[in-house]
């Protein structure tokens, strides 16, 4: 397991975590942790809890027992530098705003929901936009993103944040290929950059292809550590319990939805 390792540094920590809704157990004994500066996939079923532990991690919902420790650089310990990426579903794309101001959404757990973002907030925004490739986009109205541009933006905010460890649900969900593999460049790039991402996905290929660490969940941690010791015949059929399939990269048989 990662953690195992002596030069290992780990940005969360989660320990013995368990967490539900009005008596129904989502979580159960959570435990394992993220490296710093990786590219790490939250993968399982659907409702095997993937959501929850995202809004524990961020300190949204309370958990029963257990805890989340967020380790960042020197001087900068805790949630204050966690960047979040929610679904693409759960944005009412309709809105009329532009992408610059979503992006200094960013800014408000900075600068507080009654002041208004300044001229630095600004610079920050656009060298947010800058960094994701989307600055000539600034002015534009949301709606008028392609899918591929709107996770870059969501992305954006996150950096906005100065966040050094960002939450992704579910960004790859519903992107063509080209787009994929756009965003997953960027990903990279952020990684190179010592950002720490943690990606909940359904892509068992993807995170198989491309991901330094994966967390395999099902109310339970199946398993964690590098995907090649996690998708295994023997651990995917434990967590998904169902079909089986063939991922790219490799001749072995992994189970998976």
């Amino acid at each position: 397991m990662p953690d195992n390792s002596p030069a290992f540094v780990p940005a969360v920590e989660v320990r013995n975590l368990s967490a539900g809704y009005n008596g129904h157990v989502a979580l159960e004994d959570v435990t394992f942790s993220v490296e710093r500066g990786c590219l790490a996939g939250l993968v399982g079923p659907n409702g095997s809890g993937k959501s929850t532990l995202l809004r524990v991690m961020l300190g949204l919902h309370k958990p029963w027992r257990g805890e989340v420790r967020i380790s960042g650089p020197p001087g900068r310990s805790g949630r204050g530098h966690i960047g979040y990426m929610p679904q693409s579903e759960l944005v009412d794309w309709s809105f009329p705003i532009t992408v610059v101001d979503v992006v200094l959404m960013g800014r408000y757990g900075r600068v507080g929901l009654i002041r208004r973002p300044g001229g630095r907030d600004r610079e920050i925004a656009m060298a947010a936009l800058e960094r994701v490739h989307l600055a000539h986009l600034a002015q534009r109205r949301i709606g008028e993103l392609s899918g591929g541009e709107q996770r870059r933006m969501l992305i954006a905010r996150a950096l906005a944040q100065e966040a050094d460890l960002v939450l992704l649900d579910e960004p790859l969900a519903g992107l063509d290929a080209t787009a994929q593999h756009d965003l997953l460049r960027l990903l990279e790039e952020l990684r190179r950059e010592d950002k720490t991402l943690f990606v909940a996905t359904h892509d068992l290929s993807c995170v198989a292809a491309n991901f330094d660490h994966a967390v395999l969940l099902n109310r339970k941690v199946v398993a964690f550590g590098r995907p090649s010791e996690v998708f295994t015949e023997q651990l995917l059929a434990a967590a998904f319990q169902r079909h089986l399939l063939v991922l790219p990269g490799g001749e072995r048989t992994l189970v998976g939805p």
